[in-house]
C-alpha cells in the first residue's frame, strides 16, 4: 500500500458586488471565526504581505451538513482503507491465479531457510509474471491518473470540491466491480488492468487526495493550516494501519471476494458522505468546462510564473524536498518486512504486524508532536526535527539485528511524518486561494511518481547491497533526507535575510 501524496498569471476571477465586500479583512475573519483585526494590525505583516490576496470561498450546504461540522477527514479516511485493503489483496490474487494458471502449487520461498538445490523454474515464472502484471496494472493507472488529475483539480477550482470528491470515488468502486466479477467468472488477470483504468480516469485515488487537501486549504487560515493538513496525513496512517489489519486475517479466514465488497461498498459510502454532508467550499462557476486545455495551462503556470520574493523558486525547492522525502518514505516502507523476514531477524507474522501498527502509530505521534511543537517553534524548524528524527531512525533500522533494536529505530521515526504536512501547507500558502485545487493536483501527480520511483530504486538496491551491508539502502535513504533538511533551512535562512534587509532599509 501507499500510504501514501503537490499564480498571479492566472486570469483574476470575475467578482460579483457581494464578493468584493466579503473580499475585505473584517468579512473574511468574520467568516472563518478569526477575531477582528485591531486597527494597528490593518497594516500588513511581512508574512500576508508574501502571501497572495483570498477571496471569497462561499459553503453551499449540501442536503444533510448545513449547522454540522463536517469535514473532508472522513472521505480520505475511506478512501485510504479501501486502497490499503485493495492493492496487497490483488498482488496476492495475482500470484494465485498465475500460480493456479501454470500449475505451480508451491509456496513463495524466502524468510530464513536456506535452500541448497536450484531454484525452482516455475515459481521464478509465477514470480516474474506476478511483478509484470503488478507494473503494468500500476504504470496504466499512473498514465491515465497524470491526464486526469490535472485536468480535475485545476477544474475544481472553478466548479469546487464536491464533484472532485464523488467521482474519483464511484471510479474505485467501478474498479472494485470489476475486480469482484474477474473473480466471480475466472476472467483473465488481463481484466484487472481494465478496471484500474477506469479508475484512473475517473481521477483515482490522487484526485481524492487533491480534493481534500484542497478542500482544507479552502477552509483553514494561514495560522492553523498545517495543523489541519497534519490530521489529514493522521487519517492516512490510521486508515493503512486499519487496513492492514483486517486484509491479512480477512483473507486467510475467507479468501478475496468478501473484503472486495468491503471495498467497494467502502467507495461508494465514500460518495455518497461528501455528496450529503459536505459542504462545497468554492463558489462554483457554471460556465466552467471540464474539457478545457485551461486546466493544464494552470497548473503550468504554476510553477512559471515568477510572482513576489522568489515564489516560483520556493514552489520548485519545495516540490523537490517533497518529492524526496515521499519517495524515501515509500522506499524504506517497501523494504520493511523484507528486512524483517530473513536473517538475522527472521520475524514471523505477528512480529511483523506489531512493526507494521508500529510504523503507522509514526503518524499519529508526528500529529500530537507537531501540535505541541508549534507552541514554542516555527514550521520550518518542526520540519527539519521532523527529518532529523527520520534519518536517525533509518540509521538505527539500518544496524539491527535484534528485535529490541529494530522497535528501537521504530520508536526513533516518531517525528518523522511531521515533514511532509509542513510542506504541502508551506505549498499552499505560495499561491492564490484560486489555485490550490491546481496545486494539490500536482502535487498528487509528484506522489504518485514517487511511488514508481521508489519502487524502482529501493527494490533494485536492496539484493545488489546484501552482500555489503543488509541495511545499506535505508542508509541511502537516510542520506538522501539531507537534501531536503538542507533545502528547508536555506529557504528559511533566505527569508529571514530578506525580511532583516526590508526593516533595515525602511528605518
Amino acid at each position: 500500500m501507499r500510504d501514501s501524496l503537490v499564480t498571479s498569471a492566472v486570469p483574476p476571477l470575475q467578482l460579483s458586488s457581494i464578493d468584493i465586500a466579503m473580499d475585505a479583512p473584517e468579512s473574511r475573519s468574520s467568516l472563518r471565526g478569526d477575531p477582528p483585526a485591531s486597527p494597528a494590525s490593518e497594516t500588513p505583516s511581512l508574512d500576508a504581505a508574501s502571501s497572495p490576496p483570498q477571496t471569497l470561498r462561499s459553503r453551499r450546504c449540501p442536503p444533510f451538513s448545513c449547522g454540522l461540522p463536517f469535514s473532508v477527514e472522513p472521505v480520505l479516511f475511506l478512501s485510504m482503507f479501501s486502497l490499503a485493503l485493495q492493492m496487497p489483496l490483488c498482488t496476492q490474487y495475482l500470484w494465485d491465479r498465475i500460480s493456479a494458471d501454470l500449475g505451480y502449487n508451491g509456496t513463495r520461498g524466502g524468510g530464513c531457510t536456506n535452500h541448497t538445490g536450484p531454484p525452482d523454474p516455475l515459481q521464478k515464472e509465477v514470480e516474474t509474471l506476478t511483478a509484470h502484471w503488478s507494473l503494468y496494472i500500476n504504470l496504466g493507472g499512473f498514465a491515465v491518473g497524470l491526464f486526469s488529475v490535472t485536468l480535475l483539480g485545476p477544474w475544481s477550482d472553478r466548479v469546487g470540491r464536491r464533484p472532485v470528491l464523488i467521482f474519483p470515488s464511484l471510479g474505485m468502486a467501478l474498479q472494485a466491480g470489476v475486480y469482484l466479477l474477474v473473480m466471480y467468472l475466472q476472467l483473465p488477470v488481463a481484466w484487472f488492468l481494465l478496471g484500474r483504468l477506469l479508475s484512473g480516469l475517473s481521477g483515482d485515488f490522487s484526485a481524492v487526495l487533491a480534493g481534500c487537501f484542497a478542500y482544507v486549504a479552502d477552509t483553514s487560515d494561514r495560522r492553523s493550516r498545517t495543523f489541519r493538513v497534519a490530521v489529514l496525513e493522521a487519517c492516512l496512517g490510521v486508515a493503512g494501519m486499519l487496513a492492514s489489519i483486517v486484509g491479512g486475517q480477512w483473507r486467510r479466514a475467507q479468501g478475496y471476494i468478501n473484503p472486495f465488497w468491503l471495498v467497494l461498498a467502502t467507495n461508494l459510502a465514500t460518495a455518497l458522505y461528501a455528496y450529503l454532508f459536505v459542504a462545497e467550499s468554492v463558489a462554483p462557476d457554471k460556465e466552467a468546462r471540464l474539457f478545457s486545455t485551461e486546466h493544464y495551462k494552470a497548473v503550468y503556470r504554476l510553477y512559471r510564473s515568477p510572482g513576489e520574493q522568489g515564489r516560483r523558486a520556493k514552489l520548485w525547492l519545495y516540490a523537490v524536498s517533497l518529492f524526496v522525502v515521499v519517495t524515501v518514505h515509500f522506499g524504506a516502507k517497501d523494504l520493511y518486512v523484507l528486512y524483517e523476514l530473513s536473517s538475522p531477524l527472521c520475524w514471523g507474522s505477528a512480529l511483523i504486524g506489531y512493526g507494521s501498527a508500529a510504523e503507522h502509530l509514526t503518524y499519529l505521534s508526528s500529529l500530537a508532536s507537531l501540535r505541541a511543537l508549534q507552541v514554542c517553534l516555527e514550521d520550518t524548524w518542526v520540519a527539519i526535527i521532523g527529518l532529523v528524527s527520520n534519518i536517525a531512525g533509518l540509521v538505527v533500522i539500518s544496524l539491527a539485528n535484534t528485535m529490541a533494536l529494530m522497535f528501537t529505530g521504530y520508536g526513533v521515526r516518531f517525528l518523522a511524518m511531521a515533514t511532509t504536512p509542513v510542506l504541502r501547507s508551506k505549498l499552499s500558502k505560495l499561491v492564490d486561494v484560486s489555485e490550490q485545487g491546481a496545486l494539490f493536483a500536482s502535487v498528487a501527480c509528484v506522489e504518485s511518481l514517487c511511488s514508481l520511483v521508489s519502487t524502482g530504486f529501493f527494490n533494485s538496491l536492496y539484493p545488489a547491497t546484501l552482500h555489503i551491508m543488509k541495511g545499506l539502502p535505508f542508509l541511502v535513504g537516510a542520506w538522501l533526507l539531507v537534501i531536503p533538511a538542507a533545502i528547508i533551512g536555506a529557504v528559511r535562512c533566505r527569508e529571514v535575510d530578506h525580511d532583516y534587509h526590508l526593516f533595515s532599509g525602511g528605518s
